[in-house]
């Protein structure tokens, strides 16, 4: 590429880059997290444009820089419009634009929605592998949508042994679907669908949930067994007492504070922030352990950081350039003003 010059990447092509690539993700996540606890980021909060007559609705800004050796800049504008379903459309698109670090320039524009949901998996995967301690050959899912797909395919990977899932949706025609589709990933595992969060619960020690939740739906977890991970990927399923009642692990506490999580009204509710036990980086890199006693349920509930899409954006570009993938815009950028005619003098 030429100064100037923007490339850009669709979903298929980004697809075809990551496909397969479970394991070098989790890697990439993990590096960039403990990178952001060693404040080699830039991490300004996430902005939510809301739409007064649909709440439901909402399109975020997500600019981040992670350093340490990364060198990416850039932002993913992602929304989230749940009627999007009905349509037969996918909840969530999304953009990520990458800058250079040393001119700000835009070097290439990612459709972001697979990246999104690939660096959200290996995020919750990863959280698996440092919080279930105790192995587990079965994995819990509440909410059968693209995150939670993504996210068995990766934890598939990084968690092995699991041999079992149990799977739940408010739409049993969504649970039998996610069944299939699981199924068509891995033969070696056994696709249950649940009637309810219960089930889930008592059969799982390793849950994930990933809903279109707004608020609080789920208000007692007394039916988990002894131990169990919950990975709280959609940040507003679990009520504040649940949340009291556990260990909690965050991926940062500022940006999990925001936005009416349950870690949000949960800090409303006591006005403090003692409940959180620290976060993932603290884990990973062994500042603290995930519980002091075994038999208690350890909370995941990670904001979604920009520094990991930005991350995993550098990964795709990097490869797509090797491949020779992409479509490149010439000269996308204008030339340096001295150099440009007279055309628009005395207009």
């Amino acid at each position: 590429m030429h100064n100037g010059d923007l490339l850009i990447l669709k979903g298929k092509e980004i697809a075809s880059l990551l496909l397969g690539r479970e394991s070098e993700l989790l890697q990439i996540v993990k590096a960039a997290y403990e990178a952001h606890s060693k404040g080699h980021s830039s991490l300004p909060h996430s902005l939510f444009l809301g739409f007064p007559e649909n709440p439901r609705n909402r399109i975020i800004a997500l600019p981040a820089y992670l350093g340490a050796g990364s060198g990416v800049a850039g932002i993913k504008w992602v929304s989230s419009f749940p009627a999007n379903l009905e349509k037969g459309q996918d909840r969530a698109s999304a953009v990520v634009i990458l800058n250079s670090v040393e001119t700000g320039r835009p070097r290439a524009i990612l459709e972001g929605s697979i990246i999104s949901a690939k660096r959200t998996a290996a995020s919750a995967a990863l959280a698996a592998t440092y919080l279930q301690r105790d192995k587990t050959d079965c994995a819990g899912i509440i909410g059968c949508g693209l995150i939670n797909f993504e996210i068995v395919r990766a934890l598939l990977v990084a968690c092995p042994e699991i041999e079992k899932l149990y799977v739940f949706d408010i739409s049993p025609g969504n649970a039998r679907q996610f069944r299939d589709k699981c199924q068509e990933v891995s033969d070696r595992i056994e696709v249950i669908v649940a009637g309810d969060v219960n089930t889930v619960m008592n059969k799982c020690k390793l849950i994930s949930l990933a809903t279109t939740a707004a608020k609080p739906h789920i208000m007692d977890i007394s039916s988990a067994l002894p131990g169990s991970t919950i990975l709280h990927i959609s940040l507003r399923d679990l009520a504040p007492e649940i949340i009291l009642s556990c260990n909690n692990i965050v991926d940062d506490i500022d940006h999990v504070c925001r936005a009416e999580t349950s870690i949000h009204l949960t800090e409303q509710l006591v006005r403090h922030r003692d409940f959180i036990r620290g976060t993932l980086a603290d884990v990973t890199t062994g500042s603290i352990v995930a519980r002091e006693n075994l038999n208690q349920t350890v909370i995941f509930s990670p904001f979604g950081l920009g520094i990991l899409d930005l991350a995993l954006s550098k990964f795709v570009l990097e490869r797509a350039l090797k491949k020779r993938l992409g479509t490149t815009i010439k000269s996308f950028l204008p030339d340096h003003w001295v150099e440009r005619g007279g055309e628009n003098a005395g207009s």
